[in-house]
This record gives C-alpha cells, structure tokens and sequence, in this order.
C-alpha cells in the first residue's frame, strides 16, 4: 500500500519502465504464443495489462482514457503506444487529482473497499503478475527474456558469469 504520492511515483516509473522494456522485445509474431491451446496470448496478456490502466483506476473513480475491454487487440505497436500513453496518463492523473492524505480513504472496488493506496500497489502488483506470465511464454516464442529485477537467464553472460540455473 502507498501512503505518499511521491512513493507512488518512484515505483510506477520503475515499473512501468519494466513493462515497456518487456514490451519491446517482443514482435508481433509472438503475440499469438499461448502456453496451452485456448489459453491466453502474449498478446492479450500485454492488450490487458495495458487496459487495465483504464480500469482498474476507473472502478476507484480516478477516469484516465485509455482502451476499453471491448476493443479489439491491435498490432505490437499500438499496444506499445497504448500501454505507453497510458502510463503516463496514470502518474499525471494520480500526482493531479489524488493527495497523500486521499491515499488512506477507502473506495468501493469490485465488491469491497481499498484504501486508495492499495489500489496504487494493487495496479503494480497486477502488472508484475502478468508480466511473469509473459516470461514464460516469451521463452515458448524463442523471445529472450529481459532482465527486469537483476539478470535473466541469457544475460549473465554480460557479467563474464555462467548462467545461473
């Protein structure tokens, strides 16, 4: 849980920097990768992290645009451009229109009440959630993983080190 914006916002910028690093290596190729016939894609994990912007924070009446669950999954540039759009669109809405003290009042969200602040982290910790989804599914594509929290497998190499199993 967040209690000052300022928080918010280091961890947003870390995080959201993370995701576009992840989103950028793919290729549209990979967006039909699926860890099991019928199972979600690359693509619709990276389409819904990206409208979950949208979302998440509307259910906690904080409106930024963004795309709807209705629309339809574009190409791996328009989820960049979308994803990207709407990451910024979060920092400026939450630093204009929230304050730290907003952070501990409580909001309706999907059946139950969340302080503000919760929302924040909850947005985070669902991006993170996918994001290592996609990993896994990024190593089914042939895609190299990046390193987001310290060195991924193929990466160690850069260190004059072994990968680490």
């Amino acid at each position: 849980m967040f209690r000052t914006i300022a928080d918010f916002e280091d961890a947003w910028r870390e995080e959201s920097s993370a995701t576009l690093k992840m989103l950028r290596v793919l290729n549209d190729a990979a967006l039909s990768q699926a860890v099991k016939p019928g199972g979600r894609t690359i693509g619709r994990l990276a389409w819904h992290i990206t409208m979950s912007l949208r979302e998440l924070l509307g259910e906690a009446k904080l409106a930024i645009e963004g795309p709807h669950g209705e629309d339809p999954q574009p190409n791996l540039a328009g989820i960049v451009q979308a994803y990207e759009t709407g990451a910024k669109r979060v920092a400026e809405a939450v630093k204009a229109k929230w304050t730290d003290a907003q952070l501990a009042e409580k909001v309706p969200m999907y059946g139950e009440e969340w302080t503000r602040g919760k929302v924040l982290a909850v947005l985070i910790t669902h991006e993170i959630h996918h994001r290592a989804q996609m990993t896994v599914l990024m190593r089914q594509a042939g895609l190299i993983v990046p390193g987001i929290y310290g060195p991924a497998y193929e990466e160690w190499g850069a260190y004059n080190m072994p990968p680490q199993p």
